[in-house]
């Protein structure tokens, strides 16, 4: 097979992997994988979906001989770039012990090959999270880079370990070309798929918060009546209806008003602040937005609370000074559920 025919074919098996990325990114199940986490849910979501992409490029790899062309470098990579070096091991492993499993004079190679591939993207991640460099982990050159990379090396092995040598080279000439070319951009495809699925969640919660602004703002009428519990019950009221969330809140400074949705159980009017993010948005006087991914949040009340995330915007008074606080909130996602319902 000449080598411009298979770098073809090996582009048509890249789009199903874009297909995936893309079907993804309209769920919530993209989610754990738009940030960088320290969550274990979220590790082990990046680790089943990219389990699956390595799996899936095997199966779906081009046989030359008793060994296969594919685009499983994508998956393997980019879970250690994600998922950090303990996820893109996981993923090395698993795909190089079915890759193994498929058998071929290559299958040793590309078994220690694929584990070598999770492991540089994991190195990848640690460097740059030690550099303060996170977006680089999201920046579609440096996925592309690193794929690169790390099929030459995956190359560079199959000639080491293959015998008789002579069939390695003919092997490495007809593949090399075609499988750099398609896993880098393949690579490079997703994340940015994954930063056009972060511009409109970005997009969303500014609107959000503009809009439960105009919203207090066309309320601000009952509340100069009074910042008390009664008044901002009537405003929560109003803004959870409009916006339909999960869950809204109103506090001044020290304590909570007015409480409306889920957690209304133990989100009791009255109840002292204890949020960090709360007091954070109130002492900097700035919105802070944490969903449990870059930004930590566990409901400061109860640990059995369903509320995921949530939205703090400071309410200011006509000297700027921050009177108060908007508090949007969002219920947790159980992306393990999702999977299966998928």
């Amino acid at each position: 097979m000449y080598a411009f025919d298979l770098l073809l074919l090996l582009l048509q098996q890249m789009c199903v992997y874009l297909i995936i990325a893309w079907i993804l990114s309209k769920t919530t199940l993209i989610i754990p994988l738009l940030k960088v986490t320290i969550f274990t849910s979220h590790k082990l979501m990046c680790y089943v979906i990219f389990a699956a992409c390595s799996i899936i490029g095997s199966y779906l790899g081009l046989y030359i001989g008793d060994a296969i062309a594919n685009t499983r470098a994508i998956g393997t990579v980019l879970s250690g770039f994600l998922g950090g070096h303990s996820v893109g091991i996981l993923v090395g492993i698993t795909g190089g012990i079915h890759r193994y499993s498929l058998g071929g004079a290559t299958a040793t190679s590309c078994m220690l090959s694929t584990i070598m591939e999770g492991l540089i993207g994991g190195l990848v991640h640690r460097y740059y999270i030690k550099q303060m460099q996170i977006n680089k982990l999201f920046n579609p050159y440096t996925a592309a880079s690193v794929t690169f990379l790390v099929v030459i090396l995956q190359m560079l092995i199959i000639l080491l370990r293959t015998k008789p040598f002579a069939n390695a080279i003919a092997l490495v000439k007809n593949i090399a070309l075609p499988m750099i070319i398609s896993n880098s951009i393949g690579a490079a495809i997703f994340i940015r798929i994954l930063l056009d699925r972060r511009a409109i969640i970005e997009k969303y919660t500014t609107a959000l918060s503009t809009q439960a602004l105009k919203i207090a703002a066309h309320t601000e009428g009952i509340l100069r009546q009074g910042f008390n519990t009664h008044n901002s019950m009537h405003v929560a009221k109003i803004i959870y209806q409009q916006l339909q969330i999960g869950a809204v809140a109103i506090t001044d400074t020290e304590k909570i008003l007015a409480f409306v949705g889920i957690g209304s159980d133990h989100h009791i009017a009255g109840a002292k602040l204890t949020s960090k993010p709360t007091m954070r948005a109130i002492k900097n006087n700035q919105v802070v937005y944490a969903d449990r991914n870059e930004e930590p949040y566990q409901c400061s009340m109860s640990i059995n609370c369903k509320i995921g995330s949530v939205l703090v915007i400071p309410l200011r008074a006509e000297n700027q000074q921050v009177i108060g606080t908007i508090k949007l909130y969002e219920e947790k996602i159980d992306y393990l559920v999702q999977l299966i319902l998928l």
